[in-house]
């Protein structure tokens, strides 16, 4: 069906990490300690009870012990710092960005020259040339490469990067836009305080990390290129009387993020709306007979998601190993489950499963965040390699 094989899809998809880890049930006591804060004794329990409700392990960052020493500005809470973050973002985001485009490229098996757009999302370190110029020069990509960088968008950028490429992608015959997101917490990590608590969730919840994919339409299969997910739709929506929910005020002393908490009641009362106008067109009204795919932001929201939803557990097993395993790394967080879903298809491929949708045909990516805003992008799972 030639139609199919015009609408835009996967290709590939790489994820890459900082070097530093932390155990989340040590972070509170980490964090209080390189802060010099440690007499603030109930904070320090508030934050603990926090990291130990997240559904968190452990989390990685580009920021360590040594960069706090060195800069005692981010040993307080607002105190101006935000040349000492930009120092680190704007060098350390295109290196961990065009880390994880390394391994999509590697994985999707064509020439880089073949890559016709770029999107590069962050939600920090604003430079100008961007992040996207600098990966350009890294990759070493061709200088006619379309670029579209995107800056503050949040944790549902997820989607929305995957709505701009599938445009781009089925734009013209041959486009292949290379998708990379690269998140880090260094805007935003500095020492508690007991006037500004609600700060303390962000410090629970962000990490570090770095997501890439290659996205394009009319796959070669001569050349080998093999989809994953074909992107049958995608839209967003702004959710209504939810404006606060989810802000972000970048200032001199960095970037502070605001939850409320309502967030996880608002996403789940709005969530089957979205289901149903997304679904309408293929008939299906079953969300347990889907793969889901939804942004981690939180363990609360997939508690309630899957509770109004009557979803069987397994349905949001992904996204509960992913958040586990990294925490919440803003926009490069969903596209982490997507390649956690894609492994265990592939090591399961021997037992007889099918495609990378957990054996499923259709299923659902979710980007949740400041606005608040919902990307619901509609996925068809290509069968493996010798599986259908």
């Amino acid at each position: 069906m030639k139609m199919e094989e015009g609408s835009a899809a996967i290709m590939a998809i790489g994820t890459a990490l900082p070097p530093h880890c932390i155990d989340q049930n040590s972070f509170s006591d980490f964090y209080f300690r390189v802060h010099n804060s440690e007499h603030l004794v109930g904070l320090k329990n508030k934050l603990q009870h926090i990291c130990e409700r997240t559904g968190i392990k452990k989390r990685y960052f580009m920021w360590d012990e040594e960069l706090i020493d060195e800069n005692p500005c981010l040993r307080t809470f607002m105190e101006p710092s935000l040349n000492t973050r930009q120092n680190v973002m704007v060098g350390e985001i295109p290196k961990l960005g065009a880390e994880a485009a390394s391994k999509a490229i590697e994985e999707w098996g064509q020439p880089k020259s073949s890559i016709t757009h770029l999107i590069f999302c962050t939600t920090s370190g604003m430079n100008l040339p961007g992040a996207d110029f600098e990966v350009v020069g890294i990759l070493g990509l061709n200088p006619d490469v379309e670029r579209l960088m995107l800056y503050q968008q949040g944790c549902f950028a997820g989607g929305a990067v995957l709505r701009l490429a599938k445009c781009l992608a089925e734009s013209r015959r041959g486009a292949r836009v290379l998708v990379i997101c690269s998140e880090t917490t260094t805007a935003l990590i500095r020492s508690p305080s007991e006037e500004h608590q609600y700060d303390l969730v962000a410090q629970a919840l962000f990490s570090d990390g770095a997501s890439a994919l290659v996205v394009g339409a009319y796959p070669d299969d001569v050349a080998g290129e093999r989809p994953i997910f074909r992107i049958f739709s995608a839209s967003q929506v702004i959710l209504p009387d939810s404006a606060d929910g989810i802000r972000g005020y970048l200032k001199e002393g960095g970037l502070i993020a605001v939850i409320d908490k309502s967030v996880p009641l608002v996403i789940s009362e709005s969530i089957e709306w979205c289901l149903e106008k997304a679904f309408a067109p293929l008939g299906i009204s079953d969300w347990n007979s889907i793969f889901w795919a939804p942004h981690p932001g939180g363990r609360a929201i997939l508690d309630r998601i899957e509770a109004k939803l009557s979803l069987r557990p397994e349905k949001l097993s992904a996204a509960r190993h992913v958040l586990a395993e990294y925490g919440n790394m803003s926009s490069a967080t969903v596209h982490f489950v997507l390649d956690e879903m894609r492994n265990r298809a592939v090591a399961e491929a021997e037992d007889g499963g099918g495609g990378a949708g957990e054996g499923l045909e259709w299923g659902v990516l979710f980007g949740f965040g400041p606005g608040l805003t919902v990307e619901t992008v509609v996925l068809r799972s290509i069968p493996l390699p010798g599986l259908g």
